[in-house]
């Protein structure tokens, strides 16, 4: 499926959540309270940062934790976007993180 498989509703949707803010994580829970390892480890990998950034469950939204699945083209949660960007998921997010690379691109740490 692509994007354009989407009903323009829940892209709306989906385009004013991805750009309401720098960093949004697409999570299973919340910030305080994630529900799968994946997710606690981006939450806590953005925290050691210092990352400001929204948490959205997906989890309390089936119609947008399948249309996330379309939108970004991943199949997976968590879905970490910086800038309107999809970044990835815990795998990419860690790379990223160890080789000081999602610090770099968030302009944190400096």
């Amino acid at each position: 499926m692509a994007k354009t498989d989407l009903n323009e509703t829940l892209r709306a949707r989906i385009d004013a959540i991805v750009s309401s803010k720098d960093t949004v994580l697409f999570m299973k829970g919340q910030k305080l309270a994630p529900q799968c390892g994946f997710s606690a480890r981006v939450v806590q990998i953005l925290g050691s940062l210092g990352a400001d950034f929204q948490d959205v469950n997906i989890l309390a939204d089936p119609e947008l934790r399948e249309g996330m699945k379309v939108y970004s083209e991943w199949p997976t949660f968590p879905q970490l976007y910086y800038k309107g960007e999809l970044v990835g998921g815990c795998d990419i997010v860690s790379d990223l993180a160890e080789k000081g690379e999602l610090q770099k691109m968030m302009g944190l740490g400096h």
